[in-house]
């Protein structure tokens, strides 16, 4: 028996859902990000994670510039349809435009929100991101 095919709530915020990416193999939470209609839809063909970039208001695959793809291995939806959990390979070993294996990098060390960075990066952005 087929199951029926999810319809996202995009119009709760605008036409964007959040959208986290996850290491399927460790469980590591790598990014958020967002996804429009035309985001999820290209992630759905194509199987590399394809965001929506607020700031520079159009579609991003994740490593088109670096070649950090985010090859998507299993989706999850949550209960509202609000969000989606990409559960991805990530090739290259960094999800951060700053060379960090997680945008999640900054410990809070104290009760004043003293932070730390966890980890080294894994490859140096301004080689990368040259313009």
């Amino acid at each position: 028996m087929d199951e029926p095919m999810v319809t996202l709530a995009f119009d709760k915020a605008k036409g964007l859902i959040p959208a986290i990416a996850q290491d399927e193999s460790t469980g590591e939470v790598l990014m958020l990000a967002y996804m429009n209609r035309d985001a999820w839809e290209m992630t759905l063909k194509t199987g590399q994670a394809t965001y929506y970039s607020r700031s520079r208001r159009k579609l991003w695959v994740k490593g088109g510039t670096s070649g950090h793809l985010q090859l998507v291995k299993e989706i999850r939806i949550d209960c509202d349809a609000d969000t989606v959990l990409l559960k991805v390979e990530q090739v290259g070993g960094a999800a951060c435009h700053t060379g960090h294996r997680s945008c999640f990098h900054l410990k809070v060390v104290d009760d004043r929100g003293a932070t730390e960075i966890v980890g080294a990066p894994v490859f140096d952005p301004e080689e990368v991101y040259k313009k």
